[in-house]
C-alpha cells in the first residue's frame, strides 16, 4: 500500500507507526511479571534487543544488536502475539533490566534521521511511544534537532549537528540519564528523574537503522 507524503510526515512527527494509523487491532494487556532474560552485572551492561518487544515495522539484525525500520513492516498477524510487543509504535526494548548502578552504552545513529534513544520501565505501556509518558526518558533526533523527552514534553538539547555515534550514561540511584558526546568524552545534556522500578534501554526509529554497542566501560571523567 502506498503512503502519501502527508501521512508519512504525520507518522514521523507523532512517533506513530504506519500500522497504528491504518488501524491494526490491539494485542493483550501487559501484566506485571518478570519477563526479561538477562540482568546487568556490575558497570559493564551487556544487552541485545528483545524481538518479543519489537513493533512489526522493525527488524533486528547483527545478532540482535541492531534494528532497522521498514515503512510498511510485517503484517501484525504474522508476528507472534505477545503482550510484550509494542503495538502502535516503532519501538523495541533491550533484553535486560537495570535496577542499580552506573552504566554506559553507545548507539550508531548515522543511518537514521528520526529516532529516540534512552530508557523505559520494563513494564512501560505498549500502547504509548517512549518519551510520551512518565515511564520513559529519551533523547530524540527529529527535523535535524535534538530534544530530551519524557511525559510528552520536549526540551531542546544543545548538540550541534548529528554525530555518527552517541553515548548514553545512566546513573540509576541518582536518577540521571545523560547524552554523551563521545568525540569530546563529555556530557551534553542530563535528564534528571527518580527511577522507581527496573528499566531497560529503549529505542524508537522511523527511518534507517540503529546499531547498539554495549558491554563498554564508562569513559574516564564521566
Amino acid at each position: 500500500m502506498a503512503m502519501s507524503s502527508g501521512m508519512s510526515l504525520f507518522c514521523r512527527l507523532t512517533g506513530r507507526s504506519l500500522g497504528s494509523v491504518l488501524g491494526h487491532g490491539r494485542g493483550k494487556t501487559l501484566t506485571a511479571r518478570r519477563w526479561y532474560i538477562s540482568a546487568s552485572a556490575g558497570n559493564h551492561l551487556q544487552f541485545k534487543l528483545d524481538e518479543r518487544t519489537a513493533h512489526s515495522s522493525l527488524d533486528l539484525f547483527k545478532k540482535d544488536t541492531g534494528v532497522i525500520y521498514r515503512m510498511l513492516g510485517v503484517d501484525p498477524t504474522l508476528v507472534q502475539d505477545t503482550p510484550l510487543r509494542f503495538r502502535d509504535w516503532a519501538v523495541v526494548l533491550a533484553d535486560t533490566h537495570i535496577d542499580s548502578g552506573r552504566h554506559y552504552w553507545e548507539v550508531m545513529v548515522k543511518k537514521s534521521h528520526e529516532f529516540r534513544v534512552g530508557v523505559a520501565e520494563v513494564l512501560t505501556s505498549r500502547d504509548e511511544c517512549v518519551g510520551t509518558n512518565s515511564s520513559s526518558w529519551v533523547f530524540a533526533f527529529v527535523q535535524r534537532k535534538w530534544f530530551a523527552m519524557t511525559t510528552g514534553k520536549q526540551f531542546p538539547v544543545p548538540l550541534v549537528g548529528k554525530p555518527d555515534r552517541v553515548g548514553l550514561l545512566l546513573d540509576y540511584e541518582a536518577g540521571w540519564l545523560s547524552l554523551v558526546d563521545i568525540q569530546k568524552a563529555e556530557v551534553v545534556y542530563t535528564i534528571k528523574t527518580q527511577f522507581r522500578s527496573p528499566i531497560s534501554p529503549a529505542f524508537a526509529l522511523w527511518d534507517g537503522e540503529l546499531l547498539t554497542h554495549s558491554g563498554l566501560e564508562i569513559p574516564p571523567g564521566l
